[in-house]
């Protein structure tokens, strides 16, 4: 698991190769939602690709605050949550979130929560290891209420054990949002492999960033004649 791990942190960027990239060396990154002020560290060089604010998690912090999904009292979980926006939004909007990603990101992640989140909301969320497809019984089934992955999408090998793992963690009434740029074919194979077992929905399109945001649930079984 540790080679996937150092694999993922090997993306194909140099430093400042791209100006548009630049933002992602910055040891820190700053926002404004659901009325807190948030500073989320940044550590490319250590942690690669998990330690980076990607646009698809602040697309999906904004859809979160249109309110358009109820996060009152919801129990809720992130997966591959890097730097953790997306959770920690999630728990300052009422929710009580697990906000999870593999071991190497953890101390990373639990700092950002820490720092970011009030003192009175500090109970709301839950840092905790999660490679999807291991050891899934650490995790109740059908627990959640709501799923949520930004740009956890790109990388084929995950796909069958990311899958596995929304099967475990949904029950028939969870909500699966998933905030994805939709880059090559294999992120629309994803999408159907996912269509196998849910029903798929797109809700939302951020045209600047060119960022979807999928409503996935769990299809009853299908009962073959």
């Amino acid at each position: 698991m540790v080679k996937l791990f150092h694999s993922m942190a090997l993306v194909p960027y140099v430093e400042n190769s791209l100006p548009a990239l630049s933002k992602l060396h910055n040891s820190s990154a700053e926002f404004y939602f659901a009325k807190h002020n948030l500073r989320l560290s940044q550590d490319w060089k250590k942690l690669g690709v998990a330690a980076v604010v990607w646009d698809a998690a602040v697309v999906m912090c904004m859809y979160l605050e249109l309110g358009k999904v109820e996060l009152e009292g919801k129990v809720a979980i992130e997966l591959g949550a890097g730097t953790g926006l997306v959770g920690i939004v999630a728990a300052l909007l009422g929710a009580k979130v697990t906000i999870t990603d593999r071991e190497p990101a953890l101390d990373f992640l639990s700092a950002n929560v820490k720092a970011n989140l009030p003192p009175d909301s500090q109970g709301s969320a839950t840092v905790s290891e999660l490679t999807w497809g291991h050891h899934l019984e650490l995790y109740p089934a059908g627990g959640f209420d709501l799923v949520l992955g930004a740009d956890i999408v790109y990388l084929e090998d995950t796909f069958v054990p990311l899958l596995q793992t929304l099967e475990h963690l949904c029950s028939e009434t969870s909500v699966v949002l998933l905030a994805c740029k939709i880059r090559y074919e294999r992120d629309t194979n994803f999408l159907s492999m996912l269509k196998q077992r849910f029903g798929v929905e797109e809700v939302y399109y951020e045209k600047q960033r060119d960022i979807h945001i999928y409503k996935a649930w769990k299809l009853p079984p299908r009962r073959d004649l």
